[in-house]
């Protein structure tokens, strides 16, 4: 069996550090040097040589970090690795899986080419914006779900009166999967956009008063649409709102809305790096333990299929 060596880009080494301890390992060495105008060179500062090489990066905001993983996975590659996997808890320009109006990029599309160009002999990923987002890749994709952390955390709350809901009429496959689980109603909320990041008019379908409402959604931005959600639910008589986010975007002024909403409370997971004291109403569940059993068992070549309580 090949050995194993888990590399970090330099925006993921506070999920990666914690992913490679919980496997009992420490992060592989790797130099990234700068040049004065903005370019940047990748090296390993140990061999690779034959070892199954697995690089967490997540590419979320600036685009340099989709480059450093493609320039890892380069180097890499050209360092005579046996193989090399992509662990990317958030891939990032996932909201432009299709064509739905004329003249415009499919850049999921477009990431999945390059990254299977770069080297890639697998894909271990988090709630993609998408599903059919693995059908974009010629490599095996393992694709986790949040729910392995969040039903747990959701069941310890041992709240009555339990409503899932999803602030999106796009989001109600994945909180119906929840509403199933638990045996609770579901209530859809229905947005109308005059254009991105911008909500015009919600409506509640469903019942939520004297409810303890679940909103269940992939990704949180600019809090727009979950935080009109939550204040409509808390205005229609719900008693408590909670939001749980697999990915935590939370572009300005994100924070500033959760606090001024009706939200109790934000859960997210780390799949993005994010400060609680810029909000103190988020609370970060980490996929330390979901993604090193991932990886413990792909590289063992045995099934992960106990990961998933749900799609």
């Amino acid at each position: 069996m090949a050995e194993m060596k888990i590399f970090s880009g330099t925006k993921s080494q506070y999920v990666a550090e914690k992913i490679a301890k919980e496997l009992g390992m420490e992060l592989g060495k790797i130099k990234i040097s700068h040049f004065a105008d903005g370019e940047f060179e990748v090296c390993y500062e140990e061999p690779v040589r034959g070892a199954e090489i697995y690089l967490i990066q997540s590419t979320f905001s600036s685009s340099e970090n989709l480059m450093e993983l493609l320039l890892m996975i380069d180097a890499a590659k050209r360092a005579s690795a046996q193989s090399v996997i992509a662990v990317i808890p958030y891939f990032g320009w996932a909201r432009q899986d299709r064509k739905d109006k004329p003249r415009v990029s499919i850049a999921a599309k477009l990431v999945a080419n390059i990254l299977i160009a770069a080297g890639i002999d697998r894909l271990i990923t988090m709630d993609l914006h998408a599903d059919q987002i693995q059908g974009f890749f010629d490599v095996p994709v393992d694709h986790l779900y949040a729910s392995t952390m969040f039903v747990p955390d959701i069941e310890k709350l041992n709240l009555d009166n339990l409503v899932i809901a999803s602030p999106d009429v796009g989001g109600a496959k994945r909180a119906n999967s929840y509403a199933k689980y638990f045996n609770a109603p579901l209530v859809l909320c229905h947005k109308q956009r005059l254009q991105a990041n911008v909500v015009e008019n919600m409506t509640i379908i469903g019942d939520v008063k004297d409810k303890n409402v679940i909103l269940i959604d992939d990704m949180v931005d600019t809090a727009g649409t979950i935080c009109k959600a939550a204040s409509l639910m808390k205005e229609n008589g719900a008693r408590s709102v909670r939001a749980y986010i697999s990915h935590a975007v939370m572009s300005n002024p994100a924070s500033e809305r959760v606090m001024a909403s009706g939200l109790d409370e934000l859960v997210i997971s780390d799949s993005i790096p994010f400060d609680t004291a810029e909000c103190p109403k988020v609370r970060i569940l980490s996929l330390d333990k979901m993604f090193a059993h991932a990886i413990k068992h792909v590289n063992i070549k045995q099934s992960i299929n106990d990961l998933f309580l749900f799609k």
